[in-house]
């Protein structure tokens, strides 16, 4: 279970749309660094036969939605009830389940890169933003004239993205930043903490941290969570609680787990990749390679070099 790409994004959308995948692009995206597009959400619903879950919610990029209508969010032991109208902001650092909990869900959402954001264009760093930091529920319950400023944005958007005018995607990255600081300005929502369906949520959540990491693509990328303790502070709950939910639903404490994925994700380098042992082993997080060697034998009974002959 990893991150959906964009272009998965596209082609599940193109599947139930019966549009090719070139016609779902904006114009001109392109001829742009990074990308953006938005869509409305009964719409994008309706498309997918209205699953009891939005799709796409393993992301590889950002999303801000405007949700009109009964619905909830799910962040590890912590649950977001929106009753009518709210304001949610998507990083794909963290996971997050949308669940509609009522008819006739309305609204829309942007998606966009960080590269679409790009400091150069737009003046920000996306992860120095607080509300894209790990730790925080960025929901945000909106009154009635507070959804209809929102929407204002989102339609000053669409009008944008369908225009020809050659500097559209420089206003566009306004909208967005605008939509960041309204968000950024607004109190989050009150979060509550279901007890029996905890434990099931944590770690569905954790495996879906998880497959994130995956998978190595370049030796030069180097997995970002490495520990249980890094996994805990990104699903902003103890260590403990972690440790607790995965023992409780899998049998594995959280550090059998992580040692599992990267010792997959290690022999598929060694036998599919042409990578030398020190660039497997940086990628994996090992600062030195005898540590990788040592951790790969104590898994496998086989060193690298053996396991890859």
């Amino acid at each position: 279970m990893k991150a959906t790409t964009l272009h998965e994004f596209y082609e599940h959308t193109s599947d139930f749309s019966g549009k090719e995948i070139s016609s779902l692009l904006p114009p001109g995206i392109d001829k742009e660094i990074g990308h953006f597009n938005i869509f409305d959400i009964a719409d994008t619903i309706e498309k997918f036969k209205r699953k009891t879950t939005m799709p796409y919610n393993r992301r590889a990029y950002y999303k801000i939605s405007l949700i009109q209508g009964a619905s909830r969010a799910e962040y590890a032991d912590k649950v977001i009830e929106i009753e009518k109208n709210a304001l949610l902001f998507a990083t794909p650092k963290v996971p997050y389940h949308w669940v509609p909990t009522g008819e006739g869900l309305s609204g829309n959402f942007c998606i966009f890169t960080d590269a679409f954001l790009i400091k150069s264009k737009s003046g920000v760093e996306l992860d120095e933003l607080p509300i894209f930091q790990a730790g925080g529920f960025p929901v945000f319950q909106l009154e009635d004239d507070q959804a209809k400023d929102i929407l204002l944005i989102f339609n000053k958007m669409k009008q944008e993205i369908a225009s020809n005018y050659a500097f559209k995607y420089d206003l566009l990255r306004t909208y967005v930043i605008e939509l960041i600081h309204y968000g950024q300005k607004l109190q989050p929502a009150t979060v509550s903490q279901p007890a029996q369906t905890a434990t099931t949520r944590v770690s569905s959540l954790f495996v879906e941290l998880l497959e994130r990491q995956f998978p190595i693509e370049s030796p030069n990328q180097k997995l970002s969570l490495r520990s249980a303790k890094d996994y805990a502070e990104r699903l902003s709950i103890h260590v403990n609680h972690l440790n607790k939910a995965l023992k409780e639903s899998t049998g594995k404490t959280t550090t059998d787990m992580i040692s599992n994925r990267i010792i997959q994700e290690a022999k598929l380098l060694l036998k599919q990749t042409d990578w030398n042992i020190s660039e497997i082993a940086y990628s994996l997080g090992f600062e030195e390679v005898a540590h990788f060697s040592n951790f790969f034998k104590k898994q496998t009974s086989f060193t690298p070099v053996a396991f890859r002959s």
